[in-house]
């Protein structure tokens, strides 16, 4: 089995999903040094029919019952993505494939238009990348997340996002204007300060000070913006809450949220196959750690405490993450989207008849 991190990647391996009805795990046999070196791993984009674009949701702690993601896996390489499962379902692994192996909507924008367009539509706020990054490094060319909020400004459509990438600011023509009117609001995902842990973590991700800039041109264009402290990884990034806090708040910031590092499913053996290679002096602690948070396990998926844990190691991050807002200035409300702006323009309306939607 593989123990190292292959560069520019998070995953150390490419382990098979709970699915799969045979294993595959990769391994050196020992016999000889001169084995020729492994292809790099490249990413490769794959078209994706879909009939719908907006997915719902009724889980009581996610904060949004709407959702758009872009795209099927994350080229960022997190190691710690809460989404990486979600992989096994189409018979990949969550390791490897999840962040090579990435799959885009071609029709995204026309069928957002088509569900917004809808008679029996009802606005509420859509959260834009709940589950990969939708400004992960394809999207330069490919442009589906931009195809999405143009729709979005067309119909007055209230959105959230939350990205590590600087490049949410190429939209900025977009986010701005909508911005100002109540209509977009932005998260920036800042999980520590420190590059080397940043480059081993989130391999393809946009640097901190470069997620810190994003935080900044947002805010001078008149968006409101926040910052994600997420996850706080007990014994890894913990101590650096108040540094990124504060950072945030320079920056321009205006409110904060934290979670607390999940492990469901294949991200535990894989979480910890990457601390083991990542952090090896570490790795028996911040597994300790995190138990502690999860009442002895690697995870609990309840419902009422699965963001942040319990515990008193949770529970002291808790006390810390309430202090440092309160002192930095990020405890305020958070914005409200005005769903009262929302209007069907003109030329979407022609084609109704010829689409027959569930109701929102």
């Amino acid at each position: 089995m593989a123990t190292t991190q292959v560069k520019g990647r998070g995953a150390c391996s490419n382990r098979s999903g709970r699915f799969e009805a045979d294993q595959r795990e990769t391994f050196d046999d020992g016999w000889t040094d001169e084995d020729a070196p492994a292809a790099p791993i490249r990413t490769t984009l794959s078209p994706e029919r879909a009939r719908t674009i907006i997915a719902r949701n009724t889980s009581p702690d996610v904060g949004f019952d709407r959702s758009i993601n872009p795209y099927k896996g994350c080229e960022h390489g997190c190691i710690y993505c809460y989404a990486r499962p979600s992989h096994a379902w189409m018979g990949l692994s969550p390791g490897l494939d999840f962040e090579s192996r990435i799959f885009f909507k071609p029709d995204a924008a026309r069928l957002l238009e088509r569900e917004l367009a809808h008679p029996r539509y009802v606005c509420r706020r859509i959260h834009v990348g709940g589950n990969t990054d939708p400004y992960q490094p394809a999207e330069r060319e490919l442009k589906s997340t931009r195809s999405i909020l143009q729709v979005m400004a067309r119909f007055n459509q209230p959105f959230s996002l939350i990205t590590k990438s600087q490049l949410v600011t190429r939209d900025l023509d977009i986010l701005a204007p909508m911005g100002q009117r109540g209509l977009a609001s932005v998260f920036v995902s800042i999980t520590t300060l420190d590059r080397s842990l940043a480059r081993a973590m989130e391999p393809r991700a946009s640097t901190p000070q470069r997620r810190l800039e994003a935080i900044r041109r947002l805010a001078d264009a008149g968006v409101p913006v926040g910052v994600g402290f997420a996850p706080v990884i007990p014994g890894l990034n913990d101590h650096e809450l108040e540094s990124v806090l504060e950072a945030a708040a320079a920056a321009g910031a205006v409110t904060a949220m934290y979670v607390t590092l999940r492990l469901p499913l294949e991200i535990k053996d894989l979480f910890r196959e990457w601390l083991e290679s990542a952090r090896p002096d570490r790795a028996a602690r911040v597994m300790s750690l995190v138990r502690q948070t999860r009442g002895g396990k690697d995870y609990d998926p309840d419902w009422s405490q699965r963001m942040k844990g319990t515990g008193p190691v949770a529970e002291l991050i808790a006390a810390r993450f309430k202090a440092a807002v309160k002192r930095y200035g990020l405890d305020g409300p958070r914005h409200e989207l005005d769903t009262g702006q929302f209007r069907v323009p003109p030329e979407a309306r022609p084609q109704l008849e010829l689409f027959d939607l569930p109701a929102a």
